[in-house]
């Protein structure tokens, strides 16, 4: 027979219902029920009025990646390994022997010997340790481990907690957005069926996912953070906090790693000379492009040219198919989204032809009107020319039907994906664009390295944009005969190893999965949005239906720049500014905005902190 167990506490005693089971002791059971009441609290910290200590925590007491939202949960019937396997949230330690992101699956059974020593005795590491230039398979990283989201971070007493309005499961981002205007808005409520925590763990039972079956690991936000050195930063005495993933994304190791290998081991020029270097640099550059064309959907790696990044890769394609194909009284179409990237060399060639620039108004919320669009275009529109995503606004434009309407009248279609690459699965052929650029730097890979798919036929008659060295074939006094696609556009020595890191970078987003990152960015945007708007003066601009990770503000009594200085006090970067996007911001009668943007190594927790300190601002 059992006794009630009772909790003592300063009003008295508070029974709690059931027994210590036979051999333990109340004491003991006392400690137990506690520890487990404090990791329920949605910040784990202890509270006050209970005479406990520091009580044990859980690996995860925040709603952070482990914290799984409904959403994010496999489909039913998915089989174990698919790419919609669910988030391992268990302790580090017991990931040690799962497979690891961001290794190239080429050096998981093949290590080459000339890496950075490993500490010795890591958890989980192979025997004589991992020499590879991917060398951190699992737990067993010579790196330090980056502190759980959020921890040592200063957070001001009034926290907005993930518990007081979880991720939103099943509630849609175009839900939420649904018929907000002009900053008369109140914090919709948290779906009452979503709890605060979702601490799923995949059975340890089940074969760990082999990259033979083409799936991935499962989806752990901590296990990614890890992989992302600079993430261990620390701003002001706080750790860093980065919501500027719109102006640039951070590198895994596997990309440090990856460019610090090629220098030491295959630094060369590349397609001229017989020498192993040589050929070992011009491997890994054209194995770079092939990886590019895979990860765009290219039906061939001669459609893929390197460039410094989407800015080049939209003036090539100005000045070079434009420059043959527009002439005076032409017509171009751009969106009044674009990114200056993509109005200026438009602007120029217009001006240089006698050409005219037509702009796709937006509506309230921020999504180009097509009913517009349609009216824009005539048998004199020559290319039509549109962001995939506003960097200023986060939109996600309908570039199918866009594209599909200018092959209709006649022109060709370029689109912008330097916001969208890192966001969403992009496919060129689905999308039946002539031309697509994007910037590395903006998916996880080294500055100044981008790329410009264009359809092969009509790559094949556009002139070269520069002169000079790999581009020729043959060169007199006389005349000089090029080289076809892509090498005709890549004049001189490029950046080979930033091109090397870049497939790095797509080997390490595709380890994870697209649709994966895909649809933990969607909630935590949701997340996010829910606790901007809690915050009273605080206007979002933008708010279109369909958004990818972008949350543009202002706040009543701040000027733009002045919320981003004491966000960085905090710790916290966001970019304030134009965003080199002035016509789109003009639009909606602001200079300048707010802006944090989310990448998938971002947390709940990180956003809880955003929101507290626009919380101590407003209240000024």
């Amino acid at each position: 027979m059992t006794t009630p167990l009772s909790i003592p506490t300063s009003e008295g005693v508070t029974a709690l219902g059931g027994g210590a089971p036979a051999g333990l002791p109340d004491v003991a059971m006392l400690a137990q029920l506690a520890g487990e009441f404090f990791a329920m609290l949605p910040s784990g910290t202890p509270d006050a009025r209970l005479p406990f200590g520091a009580p044990p925590q859980p690996a995860q007491t925040e709603l952070a990646l482990g914290n799984r939202a409904p959403a994010l949960a496999p489909a039913a019937g998915t089989p174990s390994g698919a790419p919609d396997e669910v988030v391992d949230a268990a302790p580090a330690a017991g990931r040690a022997g799962k497979p690891a992101l961001g290794v190239p699956e080429a050096h998981l059974t093949e290590l080459p010997t000339h890496a950075p020593p490993q500490a010795p005795n890591a958890p989980g590491s192979p025997p004589g340790g991992v020499s590879s230039p991917y060398y951190f398979l699992g737990e067993a990283s010579s790196y330090p481990s980056a502190q759980p989201a959020g921890k040592g971070v200063a957070v001001p007493e009034d926290r907005v907690t993930a518990q007081s309005f979880g991720l939103p499961g099943d509630a849609d981002l175009r839900a939420l957005l649904e018929g907000l205007d002009g900053g008369r808005r109140s914090a919709p409520p948290a779906s009452p069926s979503a709890p605060a925590f979702y601490f799923i763990e995949s059975d340890p039972g089940d074969p760990a996912p082999t990259v033979a079956q083409g799936a991935h690991p499962p989806f752990d936000v901590n296990a990614v953070r890890r992989d992302f050195p600079i993430l261990q930063e620390r701003v002001n005495g706080k750790q860093l906090i980065w919501f500027d993933n719109a102006a640039t994304t951070h590198k895994p190791q596997a990309v440090i790693d990856r460019l610090a290998y090629f220098y030491q081991h295959e630094n060369s020029n590349i397609h001229r000379a017989a020498h192993e270097l040589a050929a070992r640099a011009t491997d890994a550059y054209e194995g770079a492009r092939d990886k590019v064309a895979r990860f765009l959907g290219a039906s061939s790696s001669e459609e893929i040219i390197f460039v410094r990044g989407a800015t080049e890769g939209i003036n090539l394609i100005a000045k070079t198919w434009g420059w043959q194909n527009v002439g005076e009284g032409d017509e171009i179409i751009v969106s009044h989204l674009e990114h200056h990237a993509n109005i200026v060399p438009w602007q120029q060639l217009a001006s240089a032809k006698g050409a005219k620039l037509r702009v796709i108004p937006v509506d309230d919320s921020g999504q180009v009107l097509l009913d517009e669009y349609r009216k824009l275009l005539n048998d004199r529109t020559k290319i039509v020319s549109v962001t995939q995503v506003s960097n200023a606004l986060g939109t996600v434009v309908p570039v199918r039907e866009i594209v599909a309407m200018a092959h209709r009248a006649g022109a060709v279609a370029l689109v912008d994906g330097a916001q969208s690459v890192s966001h969403m699965r992009v496919d060129v052929q689905e999308l039946d664009a002539d031309f697509f650029v994007f910037s590395g730097h903006k998916v996880f890979a080294p500055t100044g390295i981008g790329a410009v798919y264009g359809k092969r036929d009509i790559l094949e008659n556009m002139p070269p944009w520069q002169g000079g060295g790999n581009m020729i074939a043959d060169v007199t006094f006389e005349k000089t005969i090029y080289h076809g696609p892509p090498t005709r556009f890549e004049a001189g020595t490029g950046n080979i190893a930033d091109a090397v890191g870049l497939g790095a970078a797509i080997d390490y987003v595709e380890r994870i999965g697209m649709e994966n990152i895909a649809r933990y960015e969607h909630d935590l945007l949701v997340y996010a949005t829910r606790g901007l708007l809690t915050v009273p003066g605080l206007t979002l601009v933008g708010t279109a239906r369909d958004k990818a990770s972008v949350l543009s503000f202002v706040l009543k009594g701040y000027k733009p720049e002045e919320v981003g200085t004491a966000l960085n006090e905090e710790g916290i970067a966001v970019r304030s500014g134009h965003h080199c996007a002035q016509p789109i911001l003009r639009r909606f009668g602001h200079e300048a905005t707010v802006r944090p943007s989310l990448a998938f190594y971002n947390t709940c927790e990180e956003v809880d902190t955003l929101v507290a300190v626009l919380h101590r601002l407003a209240r000024r």
